[in-house]
């Protein structure tokens, strides 16, 4: 096949109904709005209006907020770390945090990770990560490794 035995979808290249252009057009004088009122008018929108009745969004309690200082903070635990590490080959002298989200084992964007307690280690490793438990360090420095902690 070559470009020019290329066709293009019937739909893709349709033309616009042009409003407002003659009688003839099907599509004059009023354009397909009616005959007078406010909807007929240009710069109209009136999508939460209800005719001076109190709208639905301000009839409804509001309840709540977000915080915006909130950290997002993921959980992992020792079974995890030893899965990742037989899994991605991953060598114990020192597993950092950014390597994790680079080889896309864990989301970024769902935060930082926090080490805890949870499963028991096969082996020392040392770690560099966001935040930790205080039994999770305890652990892993029981059994002859290091971490790291990068924020406090």
């Amino acid at each position: 096949m070559k470009i020019n035995q290329l066709r293009s979808n019937p739909t893709s290249n349709k033309k616009s109904k042009r409003r407002g252009r003659g009688s003839a057009s099907g599509l004059g004088k009023t354009a397909g709005r009616g005959v007078k009122g406010q909807k007929s008018r240009s710069g109209v929108s009136i999508n939460g209006f209800e005719g001076g009745q109190m709208p639905l969004y301000r009839r409804l309690p509001k309840r709540g907020f977000k915080n915006p200082f909130k950290i997002k903070v993921q959980q992992i635990n020792f079974e995890i770390i030893n899965n990742i590490i037989s899994k991605h080959n991953l060598d114990n002298n020192l597993i950092k945090e950014n390597d994790l989200f680079d080889k896309k084992i864990f989301n970024k964007s769902k935060g930082s990770l926090k080490l805890l307690n949870v499963g028991k280690l096969k082996d020392n490793i040392n770690l560099e990560i966001s935040f930790a438990s205080k039994k999770a360090i305890e652990v892993i420095e029981n059994m002859g490794g290091k971490i790291k902690l990068t924020k406090k």
